[in-house]
């Protein structure tokens, strides 16, 4: 058994663009990166006011470190505060902003048939993922069976004014499909009521673009699942945001097989038939949500429902690598990729 945690991978994507931009010295850039939602974040502004520059990074990490500490599904929080209510079948009054987290996951579970579910925190915490330090063990097969028949979801809570209560005291809330992608949002509004307009925020994957650099596009590129480096490159418009969900970020091996953190509600054991799927999401004022919560049913929904999860999510752009490393990509996204070295073979699909 062996953890896994590769830094060069959760630094996906790449920031090509940024570099090149760091490099040329005309505009100057500000970079500061830290470690927030478990995973690396990085910052980048163009200003020609360094200070000015400085000081919205300093702000949107401010609200990285308050959303990380306020959300935290294992550690002391509201978060926290409402999983124990629920497990004790009382209902609990939340801030304003958690109600209305609660009530977005809800419509966005809906939309993903559920596959992606805010509310399986029990289940994550049973295969290990809810820890720092992930031990790298498989659950009992009795333990799962008990979690399925109790049939826990995000659909079982219900919100009066404020005040949460859920029908199902075996559901426990875990923000790490969600969450992140909200992050990206806030730190887009915080950046432009700041006055930049030209920056691009990467969350350990998840990608948005404000404006461009020197009247270029925002070039990133998106991980390969199984080699270092970028599978390929897309260049990216003033608030479009991109995300990919994969089985080598966070995941551990047992007699030679790969368990990752992504879990399939429905079988109550994770995804091991896709090693990787990306998504681009148009600018809007949801873009960042979207990229992170997207990917995620259509990773689970695997060879036979994703294309249909997709379409179910209004998602045109995709990208999907199965189990064996074949790729499959909507003619909307393969427009807009470069790949690095000899273009692949792929299937491409409307």
């Amino acid at each position: 058994m062996r953890r896994y945690l590769n830094l060069l991978q959760i630094l996906l994507p790449i920031l090509l663009g940024a570099l090149l931009l760091a490099a040329c010295g005309r505009t100057p850039l500000q970079e500061q990166q830290a470690y927030v939602f478990g995973t690396r974040v990085e910052v980048l502004v163009v200003s020609s006011e360094p200070e000015q520059g400085r000081k919205a990074i300093a702000a949107v990490l401010r609200e990285f470190d308050r959303l990380h500490r306020a959300y935290h599904a294992w550690k002391a929080s509201e978060l926290s505060d409402l999983n124990s209510a629920i497990f004790a079948g009382r209902p609990q009054q939340v801030t304003p902003e958690l109600a209305a987290f609660v009530r977005e996951a809800q419509q966005l579970g809906a939309q993903g048939e559920h596959l992606f579910n805010p509310g399986i925190g029990q289940l994550i915490k049973l295969w290990g993922f809810q820890a720092d330090e992930f031990k790298g063990e498989l659950p009992a097969e009795s333990e799962i069976k008990a979690w399925l028949a109790s049939k826990p979801s995000i659909a079982d809570l219900t919100i009066n004014e404020n005040t949460i209560t859920s029908r199902n005291r075996q559901v426990a809330l875990d923000f790490g499909g969600y969450l992140k992608g909200v992050a990206l949002d806030r730190a887009a509004a915080i950046l432009r009521s700041q006055g930049i307009n030209n920056a691009l925020i990467n969350i350990g994957g998840n990608v948005m673009a404000l404006g461009s650099k020197e009247g270029r596009k925002w070039k990133v590129g998106i991980q390969h699942p199984r080699q270092p480096g970028p599978l390929a490159t897309v260049e990216l418009a003033d608030g479009e945001a991109i995300g990919t969900s994969g089985d080598y970020q966070r995941f551990f091996e047992v007699a030679g097989k790969r368990y990752p953190h992504l879990l399939d509600p429905r079988t109550g054991y994770p995804a091991d038939h896709t090693q990787a799927v990306t998504v681009l999401i148009p600018a809007g004022p949801r873009a960042g949500t979207l990229s992170d919560a997207a990917s995620k049913p259509i990773f689970i929904a695997g060879p036979d429902g994703w294309r249909e999860m997709a379409r179910k999510m209004q998602i045109s752009l995709v990208l999907r690598v199965d189990r064996n490393g074949q790729i499959f990509i909507t003619e909307a996204l393969q427009q807009r990729l470069a790949f690095i070295g000899q273009t692949p073979e792929m299937a491409v699909v409307p």
